[in-house]
């Protein structure tokens, strides 16, 4: 442990020699800082998170994300291009040891760097919130400024599985030319069935109502005396009306312990928040929650995030420091990204298949939508025409593992649970810890001391 510590320490005085800690604290002040002060907001609660959180919080990890790279996949193929690891290597000390010690200064320094922004960014918040109207004040505390958590209606996709393959089946039979169909025209076929099972869950068509039955859990009985919020979001199939009016009940209507709303305007494609009454869940601790479409077209509530129901559970500032440690987790991954391309590569090279790597995660939108649809060819929708490849065979299997991969990195967003006012677990923190650095950390570092072993290191780097 005393050979890791002093190479990490190695590393450390390597950063402050270079002035690159400081330069990059600076960068990271001046970019929490200077970027609420330019960038004004509206005066609303949405529009301060906006700025001060969800625009600094990007801001500060691209940077470390960027600055993290350079410097793993710096500092180790510099010093083996430079003939400075011949002397390490005379020593005692292994070559893991030498991995290691540089993934852990990195490591520390992001933690420090991490830090500092942070603490930035929290003070930056705490201040300028004492500057918004006091209606705006009291929104900014009770919706975004907390921990809250969550609750859904149960997962249908079970359900949605079933229905489908019933539908299949039975078409199946009425058109046995079905059966002869190719793979891509079967899959194609199955996509467009479960969509449509699935859009009859989610549309509420005019003068139809939907019911919501969420279940609150044991999160119930400290939730007496306290107000909820719903979260919703729905799409319309024309867009050109700028709102649409619905009527909302929740509690048990049958009863006395409900509460209705006035017909509402709400826009489309856009999230709302809406705050009921206290103590409107039954004694089983669950939610009823009615709406009725009042207008002449119909609505759709998507699955996934059309109706949740929101609820205070923490406090704002540790569950600001659980959102830093998420971010300290991807950092980490790349730090072990980059030494692992550097243990074999020229800088150069290990810079850019470093970046290649982070490009390919954040494309996981464009590769999870071409594995949807089974193929990497361009259809013709108009004709019902379905897209088709020869490298299908190939690329189809080796997305899906790509973005296996990826799902793991994607435990939690924590600038969208902060700037929404969502809880991060310990449980999801934890999850973090295991899958980004415990499990993808762990796959490269071990990849990347296996080429480090293998590279040969006495060869004359002048010559080459």
């Amino acid at each position: 442990m005393q050979r890791i510590l002093a190479i990490a320490w190695l590393t450390w005085k390597a950063a402050l020699r270079f002035k690159l800690f400081l330069v990059i604290a600076a960068l990271l002040i001046i970019a929490v800082i200077a970027l609420p002060l330019v960038v004004k907001d509206d005066g609303t609660a949405q529009g301060f998170t906006q700025i001060i959180i969800t625009y600094t919080l990007s801001v500060m990890t691209g940077l470390l994300g960027l600055s993290t790279l350079w410097l793993a996949c710096g500092t180790l193929a510099r010093d083996i291009e430079e003939c400075q690891i011949q002397v390490i290597a005379t020593k005692p000390v292994a070559r893991w040891q030498v991995w290691i010690g540089k993934w852990l200064g990195i490591v520390v320094l992001n933690a420090a760097l991490l830090a500092i922004a942070g603490a930035c960014i929290y003070g930056l918040l705490q201040w300028r919130a004492t500057k918004l109207p006091p209606e705006q004040q009291a929104k900014l505390r009770g919706e975004i400024l907390v921990a809250r958590g969550s609750a859904r209606e149960r997962n249908f996709s079970a359900d949605i599985e079933a229905e489908a393959t019933q539908v299949l089946q039975r078409r199946l039979k009425e058109n046995p030319q079905l059966a002869n169909a190719s793979e891509t025209d079967k899959t194609e076929a199955i996509r467009q069935i479960r969509e449509q099972v699935k859009a009859s869950f989610q549309v509420v068509p005019p003068a139809y109502s939907r019911t919501w039955t969420i279940p609150l859990g044991m999160a119930a009985d400290r939730l007496r005396n306290k107000p909820l919020q719903l979260r919703i979001k729905f799409n319309a199939a024309v867009n050109n009306l700028p709102t649409f009016v619905g009527l909302w009940r929740v509690g048990d209507p049958a009863g006395k312990n409900y509460w209705q709303s006035d017909p509402m305007s709400l826009s489309p494609d856009t999230f709302h928040e809406i705050t009921i009454p206290p103590n409107l869940f039954d004694d089983k601790g669950v939610l009823t929650i009615t709406f009725e479409n009042a207008n002449t077209m119909t609505l759709l509530f998507p699955l996934e995030d059309g109706m949740e129901v929101l609820y205070p559970q923490s406090s704002f500032a540790m569950n600001f420091i659980r959102g830093l440690a998420v971010i300290f987790c991807w950092m980490a991954l790349l730090a072990a990204i980059g030494l692992a391309a550097a243990s074999y590569l020229s800088f150069p090279v290990a810079a850019f298949f470093s970046l290649a790597i982070l490009a390919v995660v954040l494309s996981s939108g464009t590769l999870s939508e071409t594995v949807e649809n089974g193929t990497i060819g361009v259809g013709d929708e108009e004709k019902g025409i379905a897209g088709y490849s020869v490298l299908d065979f190939v690329l189809i299997p080796m997305f899906k593992g790509v973005l296996f991969v990826v799902s793991l990195t994607e435990t939690v967003s924590p600038i969208d649970a902060l700037s929404t006012g969502r809880i991060i677990s310990w449980v999801q923190l934890g999850a973090a810890f295991g899958q980004i650095v415990v499990l993808l950390g762990g796959i490269f570092a071990l990849i990347g001391i296996a080429l480090f072993y293998r590279r040969e290191l006495a060869t004359a780097q002048g010559t080459q």
